[in-house]
């Protein structure tokens, strides 16, 4: 993946970010750190560059001109479903950020944010050359194409959320290794929540019924006081 330092080319980034004071000051930061960064400032110009360039990152506001930032993900999502797109939004609420992360954002950051914090989310979500992306993963009979995403158990295709189709990747990634809910929080939906939260556990009664066939219940196991496990055969 292009950059400086750990990567071996120049990253490309792109900001959809309609604030000028916002846009100017993470252009300066992001490439302080030796990235390209190209910005737009309304919806439908984020869409036409996020879709015409080779990105390796894309910042996307939630509110902005001329078409929203959720509508701007979705369109990305739909061609490019592994590219990284962090999302930067004023609403704090938690229903906000889940319509979001179920639309694909990769992250997702509230308004106002410190310009280390999201400059270590850029570096969490590019790929450096140590970190060969599998296309494919397979365990506990669950098929998982990252491309298109797609989800099969035993041959059976399943219909996931994005969200749901990340949180299963992460089990999938790490058959038989239990998994706490604070770690799910922050690998899957990459920000802090309340710790009452009950989010994982949602999720998870979600994936469950999907993943269960008739006499087959699905194949992630409750680890009782700490959280989850993907069961292998």
């Amino acid at each position: 993946m292009p950059g400086t330092g750990a990567y071996d080319r120049l990253v490309r980034i792109l900001l959809v970010e309609d604030e000028r004071g916002i846009a100017d000051f993470v252009e300066r930061a992001l490439r302080a750190q030796g990235h390209d960064v190209e910005v737009a400032t309304d919806g439908l110009d984020g869409a036409r560059r996020a879709l015409s360039g080779d990105r390796d990152l894309v910042i996307l506001d939630v509110m902005l001109p001329r078409r929203s930032g959720l509508d701007v993900l979705r369109e990305i999502r739909r061609t490019e479903p592994a590219l990284p797109v962090i999302m930067l939004t004023a609403r704090a609420q938690v229903a906000d950020k889940v319509e979001g992360l179920d639309a694909g954002a990769t992250d997702y950051i509230t308004k106002p944010f410190s310009v280390e914090e999201l400059l270590a989310r850029v570096r969490a979500h590019l790929r450096t050359p140590a970190q060969v992306a599998a296309t494919r993963l397979d365990a506990a009979g669950i098929e998982m194409d990252l491309l298109r995403r797609a989800v099969s158990r035993e041959g059976a295709p399943i219909q996931l959320s994005a969200k749901e189709f990340d949180l299963l990747a992460y089990f999938v990634q790490q058959p038989g290794i239990v998994l706490s809910r604070e770690q799910i929080l922050t690998a899957v939906w990459g920000y802090d929540h309340d710790p009452g939260t009950n989010i994982v556990d949602v999720y998870v009664g979600y994936l469950r019924r999907k993943l269960a066939r008739a006499g087959d219940p699905a194949p992630i196991e409750t680890v009782r006081s700490v959280g989850y496990r993907l069961r292998e055969r």
